[in-house]
């Protein structure tokens, strides 16, 4: 690794820790200046911007992503528009800084508040999404928190294009420009230099799959928060509204395979499994999406001649990210929740019933991030949520957990007052 690059890395962390010191204090008017004029930069660059992508999406690197990562790199005029909307939404959210958590006063007269701060530094490590920049810098500095972007090489140049835009928003506002910075290197000896940074850098949240963030996660000295996988479940259990199920199960897997939140996992009651299946395998299968069964199911679909494949054991915990789906048929609502608890990445799972009971005892017992009752497991989202963004979905316990939002980009200090007390 050469020194030259160490210098480079160290240097900008460097200035993003000055810059957020500054930035936990900024007033709120500030931020959301900064917010909205970010958002009316994007939409007044969209041919910048899409040339950028184009360029990126020429490149032998991107011409080398899957199918579901080629798709997180595109960039169309609509989900830049989403883009500067999201912008718009956490501009209007209430500014969590400074919000009094605790308030009290002890026997002896000093005065406990405990307030919510920034975190400090934040390094946010991710692959080729570049809504990914947006998102992130615009809730870190909502938040009080400085940035540092480290982009995959497949979108770097699109990257470099919307950093441009946070940088004019952040100086017409009065705000320092250091408070967000794109790593300039794609190089992999960079990343490294930048998780070693602990006297300077305070979080990582890793975005991408399991290779990068377990990558991450083995050679950072600082906190990281994350999730590996989305291996998302959909059980359609015996008191279920079939048309219900069939529309929910469709939606979590083929509305958009590539995302965490995209159900890659349907567990059937047995008891309505013959009737439901070969409808829900119909519905799927217009969607292109193609079923890995185990010996029930796959027998229920032989019988009405629908194309199915065997499963293997490892089908069973894949996130797939793609239009494919395996498929279980339970014996009873404890065995589902055993299923999923088991096999499951404990970041979304749902519940198809009409059985309220049933469903209480699944949200309750099943230990995942976000559960859902009667709904789709792609709500798991920060726009979705109302967060305007989000930084990430965190399958952690600590100290965050699913759709990480402004006030999850903070953490607290006491603030005590004293008339001259002194311990005994």
């Amino acid at each position: 690794m050469s020194a030259d690059l160490v210098q480079l890395v160290t240097a900008l962390a460097s200035r993003a820790r000055a810059a957020s010191l500054g930035l936990a204090t900024a007033p709120t008017a500030a931020k959301n200046s900064a917010l909205r004029q970010l958002a009316d930069l994007i939409d007044a660059a969209h041919p910048a911007l899409l040339a950028a992508n184009a360029q990126d999406l020429a490149s032998p690197e991107a011409a080398a992503l899957t199918p579901a990562a080629r798709d997180r790199l595109i960039l169309t005029s609509a989900r830049l528009q989403h883009l500067a909307e999201s912008v718009r939404e956490v501009a209007v959210l209430p500014d969590p800084v400074g919000d009094v958590l605790e308030d009290f006063t002890r026997p002896n007269g000093l005065h406990i508040r405990k307030l919510r701060v920034p975190i400090g530094v934040i390094g946010i490590i991710y692959e080729a999404r570049p809504n990914v920049t947006i998102d992130c810098a615009v809730l870190c500095l909502k938040s009080g928190n400085a940035c540092i972007l480290r982009g995959g090489k497949e979108c770097f140049h699109t990257n470099t294009a919307l950093v441009a835009l946070i940088a004019q928003a952040l100086s017409a506002s009065g705000l320092a420009v250091d408070a967000v910075q794109l790593v300039p290197t794609t190089d992999r000896a960079a990343l490294l230099t930048l998780l070693k940074l602990d006297s300077l850098i305070h979080c990582i949240i890793p975005r991408g799959g399991e290779s990068l963030i377990r990558f991450v996660a083995e050679n950072s000295t600082i906190p990281v928060i994350k999730h590996y996988r989305g291996v998302c479940f959909v059980y359609v259990d015996a008191a279920a509204d079939l048309a219900m199920a069939e529309a929910i199960t469709v939606n979590a897997k083929a509305s958009r395979p590539s995302a965490c939140n995209a159900a890659e996992q349907l567990l059937v009651h047995q008891s309505i499994a013959g009737k439901f299946l070969p409808a829900v395998a119909r519905a799927l299968a217009a969607q292109k999406v193609s079923l890995r069964c185990d010996a029930a199911s796959a027998a229920i679909l032989a019988r009405e001649k629908l194309p199915h494949s065997a499963a293997t054991a490892a089908d069973f915990t894949t996130e797939f990210l793609d239009y494919v789906i395996a498929v279980r048929v339970v014996d009873s609502l404890d065995a589902a929740i055993a299923t999923i608890n088991r096999d499951s990445s404990n970041h979304s799972d749902a519940i198809v019933t009409a059985n309220a009971a049933a469903a209480r005892r699944f949200l309750a017992e099943v230990d995942s991030a976000t559960v859902y009752w009667n709904a789709s497991t792609r709500f798991t989202d920060g726009f979705e949520f109302g967060y305007g963004a989000e930084i990430g979905i965190s399958t952690d316990r600590l100290h965050a957990r699913g759709p990480m939002g402004l006030r999850e980009l903070c953490t607290h200090k006491f603030v005590i007052e004293g008339t001259g007390q002194v311990r005994g």
